[in-house]
């Protein structure tokens, strides 16, 4: 029966070909948009180096301060109040603060390179999982002595030092000549929390002043033992917020909203339906933002694709008619116009499938993205396959059972009724 269906289909969509041929093009370029949309958010968000530990990963990235007369102002932690509020929480395995990325000017033989430079401490390379092709990462006591040390991207190493080796070779960043003492391999721009070209102990700044002030611009990322303890470990950073000692900053602010969250709800914290001053998790409003530009970017083709599907069966009424007169029952045209249109809503996915590969290799191969290497991995594939099935079955469901419900004469007559 299912062969029958396929035969029957494919000289049914072979009938009409400009048809058809709209049916897979709106199909195709909306999954291509979808998938190559998904395809960024799961190279930003979804699991990969250096990010390995994920699932068990807590970040904070800025912090809300609040004043008395209700002044607010969003900024970055300062080192001391990572450092007094933010060790030894229970569940944390590893605790890492450091510096968001800077572009730095280095001038090589009188070149002037530009490059993006990250200031951490050594816990870093602990909680973050790169892969360094050559050397080692800087050490606690690189840290703790203010040595001038630092590691590489392997894009870095090859616009300073070619092919040859970077260990022990000098960068000049400003005031400081760092010394080279790893390489790791290129992490993309969308992975925030590692990204960098150049990194180095935060102890190499000049001024110690850094380090007892509550504003600042410093971040961190916390690994728990395992993924029960996250819960555990958000509530005891927030608790320990109420209790912040503001110092020289009490008639500024008395109170800070600092959370630990995960990439995707720090990500959301910064949009622009967010509550900031909220401690709550903020990702539902991101969820939601989502789900209404995707439903509507999807429900225009679906509605047309309805429409056409709608008109091809009715040039098909005449047929139905005589089928039904012989006595098809409705289950069977109903089966019969699904296939058709699962069928055609496959061959749009897999013409999307291929033009995203296309786009996405286009994409990578621009450097638009630094770093990054947008695939159709498994994850993509799935999402991508649900989608064209989706279309498949909302789109041929309804006039399929419109037009099984017809009586025969009126089938024969157009799909009027009487």
């Amino acid at each position: 029966m299912l062969r029958h269906y396929l035969q029957l289909s494919l000289k049914v969509l072979l009938r009409r070909p400009f048809f058809t041929f709209v049916s897979i093009f709106g199909i195709s370029f909306t999954l291509l948009v979808l998938v190559v949309m998904t395809a960024l958010y799961d190279h930003t968000f979804g699991p990969g180096k250096p990010e390995t530990h994920q699932a068990r990963m807590l970040g904070f990235r800025s912090a809300f301060f609040e004043g008395p007369d209700n002044r607010s102002t969003n900024n970055g932690a300062g080192f001391r109040l990572l450092d007094g509020y933010a060790r030894n929480l229970p569940g944390v395995e590893r605790l890492t603060i450091f510096l968001p990325i800077n572009t730095q000017t280095l001038y090589i033989n009188g070149e002037r390179v530009q490059r993006d430079m990250k200031l951490t401490d050594a816990e870093f390379w602990q909680v973050l999982d790169f892969d360094f092709i050559e050397g080692a990462p800087y050490t606690a006591a690189d840290v703790a002595d203010g040595r001038q040390v630092a590691v590489i991207n392997r894009s870095t190493r090859t616009r300073l030092f070619g092919d040859g080796s970077a260990l022990g070779q000098t960068i000049p960043v400003g005031d400081w000549r760092l010394r080279v003492v790893g390489v790791v391999e290129d992490v993309s721009m969308f992975r925030i929390q590692p990204y960098s070209d150049i990194w180095a102990p935060y102890t190499v700044q000049t001024s110690q002043v850094w380090r007892t002030e509550l504003l600042g611009g410093f971040q961190a990322l916390a690994l728990a033992e395992n993924e029960a303890a996250l819960p555990g470990i958000r509530e005891e950073f927030d608790r320990r917020l109420t209790q912040v000692d503001f110092g020289d900053r009490s008639d500024d602010f008395n109170r800070v909203v600092a959370p630990f969250e995960t990439e995707f709800e720090s990500f959301a914290r910064g949009g622009p339906f967010s509550e900031r001053g909220n401690p709550e998790s903020q990702a539902w409003t991101l969820i939601v933002f989502f789900a209404v530009v995707a439903g509507l970017f999807v429900t225009l083709p679906t509605v047309n694709l309805i429409n056409l599907n709608v008109s091809r069966i009715l040039e098909r009424s005449s047929e139905i008619g005589v089928r039904k007169a012989f006595g098809a029952p409705a289950r069977t045209l109903v089966g019969q116009f699904i296939v058709e249109n699962v069928l055609l809503t496959l061959v749009g996915g897999l013409v999307g499938f291929i033009g995203s590969a296309v786009v996405l290799r286009a994409i990578n191969q621009s450097g638009v993205f630094q770093y990054s290497q947008l695939a159709l991995n498994l994850r993509v594939f799935a999402y991508g396959l649900a989608l064209a099935l989706a279309f498949g079955l909302i789109s041929g469901v309804y006039p399929a059972w419109r037009m099984a419900r017809l009586h025969p004469v009126d089938a024969l007559r157009g799909g009027v009724s009487r």
